[in-house]
């Protein structure tokens, strides 16, 4: 069934955020246009909440993860106003999505979920959506090499003194600084180092 804008009541779109950047930003909005109202679920919200995943280790990384679950909804509230949504357009709550049996704690289950697949990772979240019956909508379907900016990206720029402000929207560049997220990068990377 094709999807048209805003023939949703609800939509639930979801991501790590670790760090939003300006693909993460056309994503949401991409999702937005094809419903109402859109939850936006913040993976790995905790570690309690975080199952370690064998198609992407990485990502229960303590250095893939740097914000904690109320930096990203930060970061994504001002982002989504910053693009000129109406904050009774939006919600943000916590999405354990490695978690099947707990989304009905977090989501509306009757909701259309969106998501973009561009790896192994990506076909087993779609894979635990059709699971529990949700009604699922792809946004984008590319391989690896064509998904864009990654939030790696970002953070390895970051580590490496390289220019990032660029890569991600200017309330998130302001909110990066002031919570110096580039000396929490080097100082998570110093105690894995040592821990080794």
């Amino acid at each position: 069934m094709k999807i048209t804008a805003a023939a949703n009541e609800t939509g639930v779109i979801h991501g790590r955020f670790q760090v939003v950047h300006n693909d993460h930003v056309r994503y949401l909005l991409a999702g937005k246009k094809l419903c109402r109202h859109l939850v936006v679920g913040i993976t790995n919200p905790d570690p309690l909440l975080t199952r370690k995943e064998g198609s992407d280790p990485k990502r229960s990384d303590p250095s893939a993860n740097p914000l904690t679950y109320y930096e990203r909804y930060m970061l994504i509230r001002s982002t989504l106003a910053e693009s000129g949504l109406n904050p009774q357009e939006f919600s943000v709550v916590p999405l354990p999505i490695s978690l099947p049996e707990l989304y009905q704690y977090y989501v509306p289950m009757d909701a259309v979920f969106f998501l973009s697949i561009y790896d192994v990772w990506g076909r087993r979240k779609l894979g635990y959506f059709r699971s529990l019956g949700l009604k699922t909508h792809v946004l984008r379907e590319v391989p690896t090499a064509e998904k864009g900016i990654s939030g790696s990206d970002v953070r390895n720029r970051m580590l490496l003194g390289e220019p990032w402000e660029h890569l991600v929207p200017q309330v998130v560049s302001a909110l990066l600084k002031k919570w110096d997220i580039p000396a929490r990068l080097r100082k998570i990377r110093e105690i894995q180092t040592l821990q080794r």
